[in-house]
Protein backbone atom coordinates (compact mmCIF):
# COMPACT_ATOMS: atom_id res chain seq x y z
CA UNK A 1 0.00 0.00 0.00
CA UNK A 2 1.27 3.64 -0.45
CA UNK A 3 0.29 6.54 0.99
CA UNK A 4 0.91 10.04 0.81
CA UNK A 5 2.63 11.00 4.40
CA UNK A 6 2.91 14.78 3.92
CA UNK A 7 1.37 17.63 1.59
CA UNK A 8 3.29 21.06 1.49
CA UNK A 9 2.41 24.07 -0.44
CA UNK A 10 5.34 26.00 -2.03
CA UNK A 11 5.24 29.48 -0.29
CA UNK A 12 7.74 31.30 -1.85
CA UNK A 13 11.61 31.94 -1.79
CA UNK A 14 13.95 33.23 0.79
CA UNK A 15 17.27 34.21 -1.48
CA UNK A 16 18.29 30.53 -2.58
CA UNK A 17 15.62 28.41 -0.10
CA UNK A 18 12.16 27.40 -1.36
CA UNK A 19 9.83 27.89 1.70
CA UNK A 20 6.74 25.51 1.92
CA UNK A 21 4.28 24.75 4.45
CA UNK A 22 2.79 21.99 5.76
CA UNK A 23 -1.18 21.34 4.76
CA UNK A 24 -1.80 17.29 5.43
CA UNK A 25 0.09 14.91 7.46
CA UNK A 26 -0.97 11.31 7.62
CA UNK A 27 -1.00 9.91 11.25
CA UNK A 28 -0.85 6.44 11.06
CA UNK A 29 -3.09 4.52 13.68
CA UNK A 30 -2.56 0.66 12.77
CA UNK A 31 -2.35 -2.02 10.51
CA UNK A 32 -5.35 -4.10 9.42
CA UNK A 33 -5.89 -8.25 9.59
CA UNK A 34 -5.32 -7.55 6.07
CA UNK A 35 -2.22 -6.04 6.36
CA UNK A 36 -3.62 -2.32 5.22
CA UNK A 37 -1.95 0.54 6.97
CA UNK A 38 -4.69 2.91 8.27
CA UNK A 39 -4.72 6.29 10.03
CA UNK A 40 -5.96 9.68 9.28
CA UNK A 41 -5.05 13.06 7.38
CA UNK A 42 -4.56 16.09 9.70
CA UNK A 43 -5.01 19.82 8.88
CA UNK A 44 -2.01 21.33 10.01
CA UNK A 45 -4.08 24.30 10.27
CA UNK A 46 -2.61 26.81 7.43
CA UNK A 47 -5.56 27.10 5.10
CA UNK A 48 -3.30 26.99 1.85
CA UNK A 49 -3.49 30.24 -0.46
CA UNK A 50 -3.97 27.89 -3.94
CA UNK A 51 -7.34 27.42 -3.03
CA UNK A 52 -8.96 30.90 -3.84
CA UNK A 53 -6.92 30.11 -7.61
CA UNK A 54 -8.89 26.52 -7.73
CA UNK A 55 -12.10 28.83 -6.79
CA UNK A 56 -11.47 31.30 -9.86
CA UNK A 57 -11.04 28.09 -11.51
CA UNK A 58 -14.54 26.78 -10.75
CA UNK A 59 -12.88 24.67 -8.50
CA UNK A 60 -15.39 23.71 -5.50
CA UNK A 61 -12.87 22.91 -2.51
CA UNK A 62 -15.01 21.91 0.62
CA UNK A 63 -14.51 23.97 3.54
CA UNK A 64 -14.74 21.43 5.90
CA UNK A 65 -11.22 19.95 4.59
CA UNK A 66 -9.55 22.63 6.52
CA UNK A 67 -11.14 21.98 9.52
CA UNK A 68 -8.68 21.50 12.30
CA UNK A 69 -10.69 19.12 13.79
CA UNK A 70 -11.98 17.08 10.97
CA UNK A 71 -10.02 13.95 10.33
CA UNK A 72 -10.09 11.80 6.95
CA UNK A 73 -10.01 8.03 8.43
CA UNK A 74 -8.14 5.63 5.85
Amino acid sequence: TRRLLSLHETTGMEGNIITMQEIFSFDQTHVDPDGKVRGKFRFHGVRPRFTERMKVAGIEVPVEMFDASHAVQV
